[in-house]
């Protein structure tokens, strides 16, 4: 095992601190308060808790029972069963929040989530795409759809976390930039349809 570089310690810093549960955590928030002041902000825990605080907790508690080898999920064919329990988690929130009538950007926010994993878990079965970048690029892309063009200069940040996603070997440029594409379309897509 080779010693870390400069470059490796800030690679590791960017996946670890815009991982995906961290961009759901700051962007429904975001997106809630700024739509729909405190009625968004209590929705956007909601979402949050389904979309990324469950299936966090069911990531560590495959760790602990030795199923997991760590929180990113590197192991391609593991995360054949991370993303189903994802999908289902989000699924649930959605339902939720359509039967009670949530504001109507947070509930197409959180189907965009889910529409996203779709694609995802297709490419998957194959290859192993990033969802770093995939979540990130979908984030933007929506804040921008619902907030206006300028969230789209978040953009350089899905270029960064991909970057670190390729310094640290998790994966190949290529597997990077169609994460970014998947989510940006999808997400992008199925917000906008929905809102």
């Amino acid at each position: 095992m080779t010693a870390p570089t400069s470059t490796t310690i800030w690679a590791r810093r960017v996946t670890d601190g815009v991982e995906p549960k961290n961009v759901i955590i700051a962007m429904l928030p975001l997106l809630g308060v700024l739509r729909y002041g405190w009625e968004g902000l209590g929705w956007a825990a909601f979402a949050a808790l389904f979309a990324a605080v469950v299936p966090t907790l069911f990531i560590r508690r495959g760790i602990r029972k030795g199923t997991l080898e760590d929180r990113h999920v590197g192991h391609r064919r593991r995360r054949l069963t991370v993303i189903p329990f994802i999908m289902g988690s989000v699924l649930t929130s959605f339902a939720v929040m359509l039967r009670l009538d949530a504001p109507a950007d947070l509930t197409a926010v959180v189907l965009a989530m889910f529409a996203s994993l779709v694609p995802i878990l297709v490419i998957t079965v194959w290859w192993k795409v990033s969802v770093h970048t995939a979540v990130a690029s979908g984030a933007v892309v929506c804040l921008a759809v619902a907030l206006g063009p300028w969230w789209l200069l978040l953009g350089p940040l899905v270029a960064l976390i991909g970057w670190s996603r390729v310094v640290l070997r998790d994966h190949t440029t290529a597997q990077t930039v169609v994460g970014a594409v998947v989510g940006a379309l999808t997400a992008g897509l199925t917000f906008w349809a929905a809102r």
